[in-house]
C-alpha cells in the first residue's frame, strides 16, 4: 500500500475493519467491535499477524470499562428476572400481577443495558487513517450514525428493549379480550424479538466482517452468538404465546415459559462473558 491507500472491509455498505500504511513501516488495523469494546488498535509489521496494540487513552478507557460493567450488569440481572419469571410461571402459582411485576423489573433493567451498550458506541474512541492511536471525542448522550453497523444493531437493540416494554406494561391489563391481548401484548413481543434478531444479526455481521463463520476463539464472537440465542429462543416463546380465538388460550403455554426461560438464560451468560471483553 502507499501512504495514501488503505483497505476497507466489512459487511454491504458497513466498513468494519480498516488497514492502512503507518509513515515509516507497518500498518495500522481498525476493528470496530475492539476499538469500541477494548479501546485499541492493532499496529503490525507489514505482511505479519504480529505485532502490538495501541490502547485509547485513560478517558476513553475509563469511560469503555464503566460503561461496560454496567451493561453487563444489567442483562446479567435482566435476564435473571425473566428467568425466574418463567420459572414460577411454569412451576410456581403467582398471580398474573405478580409475574407481571418481575418481567416488568427484567425489561427495565433490560432497557437499562441496551441505552448503555448504545452509549458505548457513540463514546467509542474513533480511528483517524494514517494514525497510530485511537482519538477521544467529547461525551455525547445520543448520536445519529446509521451508516456505522454497530451503531444500527446496537440502536435495534435498545428499540426492541422499548417495544418489549410496552408488552411488558399491557401485561398489567385486566378484562382483555382475546383480540386486544393478541394486539396489546402479543403483538409488540413479536415486535420485539424481531427487532432483537436484526440486532444480533447485525452483530455476527459485524464481528465477522461480513463473511458468516464460527470464531470461536473470539469472545466478541462468542458473547453475539449466546444472545442471538437467546433472541431465537425469545421468538419461539412468543409465537407460541398467541393466543387462539377458538379457546381463548396460548397455543402451546410450556414452549412460550421455556423459552423465555432459556433465552433469559443465554442474556444472562451473554451478560457474563461482556464482563471480560473491556480494556
Amino acid at each position: 500500500m502507499t501512504p495514501t491507500e488503505q483497505r476497507a472491509e466489512g459487511a454491504g455498505p458497513f466498513t468494519t475493519r480498516v488497514t492502512w500504511p503507518l509513515p515509516g513501516d507497518g500498518e495500522a488495523v481498525w476493528e470496530s467491535r475492539p476499538a469500541r469494546r477494548r479501546g485499541v488498535l492493532a499496529v503490525r509489521a507489514p505482511g505479519s499477524a504480529a505485532g502490538h496494540r495501541a490502547r485509547a487513552d485513560a478517558v476513553a478507557v475509563l469511560r469503555l470499562r464503566r460503561l461496560n460493567a454496567i451493561a453487563a450488569t444489567a442483562f446479567v440481572i435482566g435476564g435473571a428476572f425473566f428467568a425466574a419469571g418463567a420459572g414460577i410461571a411454569q412451576f410456581g402459582s403467582a398471580d398474573a400481577t405478580r409475574l407481571a411485576s418481575i418481567y416488568f423489573a427484567g425489561g427495565l433493567f433490560f432497557n437499562t443495558g441496551g441505552y448503555v451498550s448504545l452509549l458505548q458506541v457513540i463514546n467509542a474512541p474513533r480511528h483517524v487513517v494514517g494514525g497510530r492511536a485511537l482519538v477521544t471525542q467529547r461525551w455525547r448522550w445520543w448520536s445519529y450514525e446509521p451508516m456505522r453497523l454497530d451503531w444500527l444493531s446496537v440502536f435495534l437493540l435498545f428499540t426492541g428493549t422499548l417495544v418489549f416494554g410496552v408488552n411488558l406494561l399491557d401485561s398489567f391489563l385486566q378484562g382483555l379480550n382475546v383480540q386486544q391481548v393478541n394486539r396489546l401484548i402479543w403483538v409488540p413481543d413479536v415486535v420485539g424479538c424481531v427487532l432483537f434478531l436484526a440486532s444480533g444479526h447485525l452483530a455476527l455481521a459485524e464481528v465477522s466482517h461480513g463473511r458468516p463463520r464460527a470464531l470461536p476463539r473470539s469472545l466478541g464472537w462468542w458473547i453475539v452468538a449466546v444472545n442471538q440465542l437467546g433472541s431465537v429462543l425469545f421468538m419461539v416463546s412468543a409465537l407460541a404465546a398467541y393466543t387462539r380465538q377458538a379457546t381463548g388460550s396460548p397455543l402451546n403455554v410450556d414452549i412460550a415459559d421455556w423459552g423465555t426461560l432459556t433465552g433469559a438464560l443465554c442474556f444472562s451468560v451473554g451478560g457474563v462473558l461482556q464482563f471480560f471483553e473491556r480494556p
